[in-house]
């Protein structure tokens, strides 16, 4: 079981392509699970990564190979950086997720790029890592991750809802966890605001000044994937294949299809959220700064949705991303089969040491 305090630095990079989320969290084990985030930062992407990491689709086995020891060497440098920074001298681990290149659970196969061995050696550091790919090979989606976190460090909320990439959610039922990927959230937007120069709709303003279409609205509602039971979870190829060529048909102005698909999106986070009555929703990542999108979703429900402070808002997933490493270290099971459709619970994630 060993020890009862862990001080770790947890690692992620989501599919928004947002930056490098890194948090400094101190945890410590009593009846239940506490933790104190001590330092934390995002570290957005130059252009270079940004544009290779937009691209990662049907690249070969060998240039993706070539990114995997390039982002492996720029990810070490980024963390040298962040523990240089603040001062950071008692570490544990580092707990990264990496960055997912494919993920096609269905066909048995998940890449996150990031995960290398040379990561511990190039930082001097303990590293956990590779978090999916157990859960994959025991027949899970691989993800989602993050509800071990929900139900031991965020078991006062009925919902725990995360606005990244993907809208992921989960909760409590029949004495388990359940959780599943919702819809994509940022990995749509910012793809049709990027058009007008941005990175990303700040606030939802251009969003709020466009127009649902309504035809485009039930198009997406249709998709074959909200119909499905959990487990499941969402990649980049679904997107690429069914959501932009559905949106690109109708020829509409940015502001529409940003408005249309904010709507969409709130559509069908309140069709899960509203099997419940009177509930609270713990909703964080960067879509929660999106407040067109909350206002949206609010309209569709009468459940009290919770924003937390920034901290958490913005690094819940790096967060949870170190708790996993935390339960790693202690041969704990961090990946539940109740949410991810795995044979069986499980401590997932490779240790990579070095001798201090």
């Amino acid at each position: 079981m060993g020890k009862d305090k862990y001080n770790v630095i947890g690692v992620m990079s989501g599919t928004s392509l947002d930056g490098i989320d890194l948090a400094y969290i101190s945890f410590k084990k009593g009846t239940t699970w506490s933790f104190n985030i001590l330092a934390a930062q995002t570290v957005s992407y130059p252009d270079y990564w940004f544009k290779t990491l937009k691209n990662l689709t049907g690249l070969s086995k060998e240039q993706l190979a070539k990114i995997d020891e390039d982002y492996t060497d720029y990810l070490a440098t980024v963390i040298k950086q962040f523990i240089l920074t603040n001062t950071i001298k008692n570490i544990d681990a580092v707990c990264s997720h990496g960055h997912t290149a494919l993920h096609q659970p269905n066909l048995g196969y998940t890449k996150q790029i990031g995960n290398l061995p040379k990561l511990a050696t190039l930082i001097n550091q303990t590293i956990v890592c590779d978090f999916r790919v157990q859960d994959v090979k025991l027949g899970g989606q691989g993800a989602p991750l993050v509800p071990i976190g929900d139900q031991l460090l965020f078991s006062n909320y009925n919902w725990c809802l995360n606005l990244g990439g993907f809208a992921n959610i989960s909760s409590e039922e029949k004495g388990g966890r359940i959780a599943f990927d919702i819809c994509p959230v940022n990995i749509v937007l910012n793809k049709y605001v990027e058009q007008l120069g941005f990175n990303y709709d700040d606030k939802g303003s251009i969003a709020r000044q466009g127009t649902c279409n309504k035809q485009l609205f039930d198009e997406l509602n249709n998709l074959s994937f909200y119909k499905e039971k959990a487990p499941k979870s969402l990649g980049l190829e679904w997107v690429e294949k069914e959501i932009f060529p559905l949106i690109n048909k109708y020829n509409l102005k940015i502001e529409d299809i940003l408005n249309t698909y904010v709507k969409h999106i709130a559509f069908q986070i309140s069709t899960i959220i509203n099997l419940s009555e009177k509930a609270s929703v713990l909703a964080t990542g960067g879509g929660v700064f999106n407040t067109f999108l909350i206002e949206q979703l609010a309209l569709l429900t009468s459940n009290k949705i919770v924003i937390p402070s920034n901290k958490i808002i913005e690094f819940k997933e790096a967060l949870i991303f170190g708790f996993l490493g935390v339960l790693k270290l202690r041969d704990e099971i961090n990946c539940l089969k109740s949410v991810t459709g795995a044979s069986k619970n499980h401590s997932s994630g490779n240790i990579f040491r070095i001798d201090k």
